[in-house]
Formats: structure tokens, sequence, C-alpha cells
């Protein structure tokens, strides 16, 4: 026994370094590439590091990267939430409800959104593990009704007096040119980077996408785990409604339609893999900054808005094809 052990040890930690190898890598990677993308743009347009441009980059960016958040999460237990913009806007249309119509104090309106999109993912996870569907078809589907039934409650009309103290949210700065925004997005990253590093649900959610099977065995409540991810990615897109609404200084039905190729742009280039298992936050967040940087250069360039979104899909599919070249060599050296 004792041979045994002394024989699985040394490939196990082969296996560890090779894992820590190539995800330094990924992220090393996704730095270079973002500091020459940077580099490039800013060669030229020279409005790329002006301070207007780098506060509408920042703010943007802090928005995004929270959405891949969200989708990252449903990822790390191999499932999709296609409704993430739709929960969004739920959220956002709530915010403005609870802000202009019934005239709550800031805080518990902020809240009362959160809420709003963190029952939204709950209800999605239900959905999932009751009915046996696959989260693609049931996100799909959640994802019209959700933005039906907040178009009927709202007549589909936006809230646009919203108080100018909960607006100033969206306007605010540090170090000059910088959105104040980043500091949730820092605050939602740290807590992410808690839960799947030292919590015991995040270490469940991460089995659960690994080996579903095995982890059911082990004892582990993976639909338990499949629930509190699509609740956790309803309150992250939630999150970043609140966060669209304090931007725009109002609470609008028309936003979160474009919000799912980001949604996955920014984890799957970050190194999160599709069929679930394992997630990067750093990643994810390097991702985001690749895409949004990418999108704010071609805008400066005066690329049009349909090329834009051309090099978006390429960059997807770019993505999905890293994914499946990591997913493969993980399974061929053991990691999943």
């Amino acid at each position: 026994m004792s041979e045994a052990i002394s024989t699985v040890e040394p490939r196990a930690a082969k296996f560890n370094y090779v894992a820590f190898v190539i995800r330094a890598a990924n992220v090393g990677g996704l730095a270079i590439i973002i500091l020459l993308l940077s580099t490039i743009i800013a060669s030229l347009a020279p409005g790329f590091l002006s301070p207007f441009n780098l506060f509408a980059l920042t703010r943007n960016l802090a928005i995004d990267t929270v959405i891949g958040f969200a989708m990252m999460v449903v990822l790390a237990c191999g499932h999709f939430n296609l409704a993430v913009g739709s929960i969004g806007v739920g959220a956002i249309m709530a915010t403005g409800y609870f802000l202009e119509g019934l005239g709550l104090p800031i805080p518990v309106a902020i809240a009362g959104g959160l809420a709003t999109g963190a029952f939204m993912g709950w209800l999605n996870g239900m959905l999932v593990i009751k009915t046996g569907i696959h989260s693609f078809v049931i996100t799909l589907a959640t994802a019209s009704l959700f933005f039906g039934l907040m178009l009927i409650l709202t007549k589909a009309e936006a809230f646009r007096n919203l108080p100018a103290a909960f607006n100033v949210l969206g306007k605010q700065r540090f170090l000059g040119p910088y959105s104040s925004m980043l500091f949730v997005t820092g605050f939602v990253a740290a807590a992410l980077l808690i839960l799947f590093k030292y919590s015991v649900i995040g270490r469940q959610i991460l089995a659960s996408g690994a080996n579903p099977l095995a982890a059911e065995m082990s004892g582990a409540p993976v639909k338990r785990a499949i629930v509190v991810a699509h609740a956790v990615s309803g309150l992250l897109a939630g999150v970043a409604g609140v966060m669209v609404t304090a931007r725009l200084a109002a609470a609008l039905p028309s936003v979160g339609a474009d919000w799912l190729l980001p949604s996955f742009l920014a984890p799957l280039l970050g190194g999160t893999l599709l069929i679930g298992g394992y997630v990067s936050v750093i990643g994810t967040l390097l991702g985001a900054i690749l895409v949004t940087v990418l999108q704010n250069g071609l805008v400066l360039l005066k690329v049009g808005s349909f090329w834009v979104q051309f090099y978006m899909g390429i960059t997807l599919l770019i993505a999905v094809g890293l994914d499946r070249w990591r997913s493969y060599y993980a399974q061929r050296i053991g990691l999943t």
C-alpha cells in the first residue's frame, strides 16, 4: 500500500504543476494581449487615453465584468444562464419601481433589486432540478418569460425620475478618470474568490460540474449546489442591473438584450470551462478587460457597429476553441 501511495503522489504533484502552468500561461497570455492591444489602440486613436474615455471604459468594464461573473458561476457546475439579460432588466425595473414608484430609501431599493435578481436565478435552478431539463432550454424559456412579464407589469414604461443621490453612484470617480464602480466589481471578485476557494458550497458547485455522479455518490448535495449557483448568478445579474441603472440615471426596459455575448466571452477567454469543474475569477476579469478594450478601441477607430459585432463573434469562436482545447487537455492529464 505504501508503495502504491508513493507511486501516485508524484503523479498527482505533476498534474498539479501542469495545471498551474496552464492556468498561469492563460492569465499571463491574456495580460500580454491586453497590453499589446491597448498600446496599438492608443497609438492609432489618441483619445483612447483621454480622461473622458478612461472613465467611460472603466465604467463599462465594471459592469461587463460582473455580467461575466454571473455566467461564470453557472458554468462552474456545467450549466448555462441564457436569461442573464432578462434577469438584469428585471432587477433594473424593480430598482426603478422601488425608488420612484414606492419612494423607498436607496439602500432598501437596491436590496430589493438584488433580491429580485436572486429570486429569478433561484427559480431557474429549481426548474432545472425539478424538471430534469437542461439549463440551456430552461433559461432560454425563462429569458422570454421574465422579459415578457416585466413588460406586462411595467407596461414597458421607464423610470426616469430617480433620486439624484442614487444617480451620483454612476458618476463618481477615483484617482482622476477611473469609475468608482470598479470598487463594486472588486468586491464581487473578492467574494467569488472566497466562495470557490474557501467555502464548502463553492467546492460543491465545482465538484458538481466536474463529475455530478461522483459528487453525489460522495455525499455532496448536487441539486442544492446547482440551485445555489443559479441563485448567485441571478444575484450578480441583479448587481449588474443596479450598476446600469446608476450609470443611465434611469431604469429602462430596453437594457439587457446585448448581455449574452459578453457574459460568455469574459469567462471563456479567462479559462473557465464550458463543461464545468473549473473557474478563473482573475481570468474572467482579464477576459472582460480584453473584450471591453477591443470594443472601445473599435468604436474610437470609427469601425461600424456591424463590424464590431462581427469581431465580437470571431472572438467568441476563438474563446470556444480555446475552451475545447483546455477541456481536452484537462481530461487527458486527469484534471477533470
